[in-house]
């Protein structure tokens, strides 16, 4: 077992819910393991901010409202600049990954109903975030994935879409479609304010749910 994605899991799906204080002592008994495995893995999620250390152990960060305005707004900017070179820079290949990342997306979502919803969030997350990665890579900058991936908390994610309706996950779908839509036909700044407007709308339901 890989302590570091077990945990790193735990936190993203709640199973640890924010506040959780985490030792290496009750780690290692838990997963059944010596602690310097554990004590690795703990400064790895410290390392991607999904911990906070305390004078013994750490616990899992809480976010706040402020917390949420400033990665989302972070994210907007990236986001937003990465899809507008993406128009300006993306090939026929990228064109097409895009394209059936959004469509293995859609697959997900088709059936989703009340009863699956819960279940289905997981694989929800992965093709989203399948599709905004294709945007990255077709928008040729290095840089703006490592920024990005040092912007993108994924609890939240995962809670955001948890939180969504079934019509609000469908809607984004759709706007997914207007977004490579404008990257296809090169409008860099159609590309640009309609990802940022998908980002703010993802924190304006993400701050409805945090007191």
């Amino acid at each position: 077992m890989d302590p570091f994605n077990y945990m790193k899991n735990a936190i993203i799906t709640g199973e640890y819910k924010p506040g959780k204080r985490l030792t290496e002592e009750a780690l290692a008994k838990e997963l059944n393991m010596s602690r310097t495995p554990i004590r690795e893995a703990i400064n790895q999620l410290k390392n991607d901010g999904l911990v906070t250390p305390l004078k013994r152990g750490v616990v899992v960060r809480e976010f706040t409202k402020h917390d949420v305005l400033q990665i989302y707004d972070l994210r907007a900017l990236l986001e937003g600049y990465a899809a507008s070179q993406a128009a300006s820079y993306r090939s026929l290949d990228d064109i097409e990954k895009m394209m059936v990342t959004n469509q293995n997306y859609r697959e997900v979502i088709r059936d989703l109903n009340d009863e699956n919803r819960s279940s289905k969030v997981p694989s929800i997350v992965q093709a989203n975030q399948a599709f905004h990665k294709s945007i990255l890579e077709a928008s040729n900058n290095d840089y703006i994935s490592f920024h990005l991936s040092k912007a993108v908390v994924i609890p939240l994610v995962f809670q955001s879409f948890s939180w969504y309706s079934i019509s609000e996950i469908n809607r984004s779908f759709e706007v997914h479609e207007t977004i490579l839509s404008a990257i296809e036909r090169q409008e860099s700044e159609r590309a640009k304010i309609a990802m940022q407007e998908h980002i703010y709308t993802g924190r304006d339901h993400v701050l409805k749910h945090i007191d």
